[in-house]
C-alpha cells in the first residue's frame, strides 16, 4: 500500500510535535518537582492550634506577639526583631536589658498589622487569643499560634512547646537542667531533703504568695500557678488556703485576710498608681497588722511583673528573689 508524500509529511510533523510536547511537559514536571523539593528543604511543617504551617528552618526576622513568648524565645537563643506589649503598663524590668533594638508593634491585644508588614518578618509567633487576625498575619508571614487559654498551660510546657516549634529542644533541655540545679542548690541552703521534703525541719515553714489590685481585690496564688510549682519543686509548704490544684483565688475579703498569712509572705507589688494606693490603705488595716508575717517582719514586697509571669526568664527571677529573701544571698 502506497503512502502519499503529503500524508508522510503530516505524520512526520505530528511525530515531531508529539516529541516536543512530551519533552516540554517533562521539563515542566522536573522543574516543579525541583521547586517543591527546594521549598520543603527551606521550611518545616509545624502543627499548632490553627492547623499546619511551614515555617523557615532558620528564621531571621521573628516577631512575637505575647510577653511570655518573647521571653522564652530570647531564652532559647533567638532575638526577635519586634514584639507587642500592653502599652498601658510598664515594661517588665527582668526583660528590659534584653530588648535593645527590638521594636514594638502595638498593644498585646491589638498589634499593628501595618507595622508588622513593614518589618517583613519571616515568622510570627502569636497567642491563640489573637486568632481573629490569624488570616491577616499568615498573609504577611508564616504564623504559629501558641496555646494561651484563660488558665495558661504550665510554664514548663510552654517552654517545651515553643522549643519544638523553633527546633530548639536541646536549648530547652539545657534551660531545664539549669533550673533543677538552682532548685537543688536552694534546697541545700534551706536544709530540705529532696527525697523526703516533708520530713525536713521546715515542714511547718509556710510560704504565702499574694497581691492586691483594683480589679480583683486581694488574691493569692495556688499550686497550679508557676510560683506555686516552683515552691512545690523546692519542697516548701503553703498555707492551707493556698494548697490545691488551682491557679489563683481572688476577691479575698479583709475578714479572711488570714488566708494569705504564713511564716513568710511574698506580696506582689504592681506598678500602677491605683494599686499602690490600695496597698497603702490595706497596710493601715488592723487585720493586716495582726498577720504573723507582718508581726515577725517577714513580708517581702516583690515585683509582680516576674512573679506573675510564666516564662523561664521570670522563673529564674523568682528564684533570685527566693535566694535573696530566704537564704539572704544577693
Amino acid at each position: 500500500m502506497k503512502i502519499s508524500i503529503r500524508r508522510l509529511i503530516c505524520l512526520l510533523f505530528l511525530g515531531i510535535l508529539t516529541f516536543t510536547l512530551a519533552a516540554a511537559c517533562s521539563k515542566t514536571i522536573d522543574n516543579s518537582t525541583t521547586n517543591l523539593k527546594q521549598s520543603t528543604a527551606d521550611c518545616r511543617q509545624v502543627e499548632h492550634l490553627m492547623g499546619e504551617t511551614c515555617i523557615p528552618v532558620n528564621p531571621k526576622r521573628v516577631i512575637t506577639l505575647w510577653t511570655n513568648i518573647l521571653a522564652n524565645t530570647l531564652a532559647l537563643g533567638i532575638k526577635p526583631v519586634a514584639t507587642s506589649y500592653y502599652t498601658g503598663e510598664p515594661f517588665p524590668e527582668y526583660l528590659q536589658k534584653q530588648v535593645d533594638e527590638i521594636e514594638f508593634v502595638g498593644n498585646g491585644n491589638e498589634p499593628s498589622l501595618e507595622k508588622i508588614l513593614l518589618l517583613k518578618p519571616d515568622l510570627i509567633l502569636g497567642n491563640y487569643r489573637l486568632k481573629n487576625i490569624y488570616k491577616q498575619l499568615s498573609e504577611i508571614a508564616p504564623t504559629v499560634m501558641m496555646d494561651f487559654p484563660a488558665t495558661p498551660p504550665p510554664w514548663k510546657q510552654q517552654l517545651v512547646d515553643l522549643a519544638k516549634v523553633m527546633d530548639k529542644e536541646e536549648n530547652a533541655q539545657m534551660l531545664m537542667d539549669k533550673y533543677w540545679q538552682r532548685i537543688e542548690t536552694l534546697r541545700q541552703k534551706l536544709g530540705i531533703d529532696a527525697a523526703s521534703p516533708k520530713d525536713n525541719h521546715r515542714h511547718q515553714f509556710q510560704i504565702s504568695v499574694a497581691t492586691i489590685s483594683s480589679d480583683y481585690g486581694i488574691w493569692a496564688y495556688g499550686e497550679k500557678h508557676a510560683v506555686g510549682m516552683i515552691l512545690n519543686d523546692i519542697g516548701l509548704q503553703r498555707p492551707p488556703a493556698q494548697r490545691g490544684d488551682f491557679y489563683v483565688i481572688n476577691n479575698i475579703s479583709e475578714e479572711r485576710l488570714s488566708d494569705i498569712d504564713g511564716d513568710v509572705l511574698f506580696f506582689l507589688r504592681w506598678k500602677s498608681r491605683d494599686t499602690k494606693e490600695i496597698l497603702e490603705k490595706l497596710q493601715e488595716k488592723p487585720l493586716w497588722r495582726q498577720l504573723k508575717a507582718v508581726q515577725q517582719n517577714q513580708v517581702y514586697f516583690v515585683d509582680a511583673a516576674h512573679w506573675h509571669n510564666l516564662d523561664i526568664l521570670s522563673v529564674n527571677a523568682v528564684i533570685d528573689d527566693l535566694f535573696k529573701y530566704l537564704v539572704k544571698t544577693p
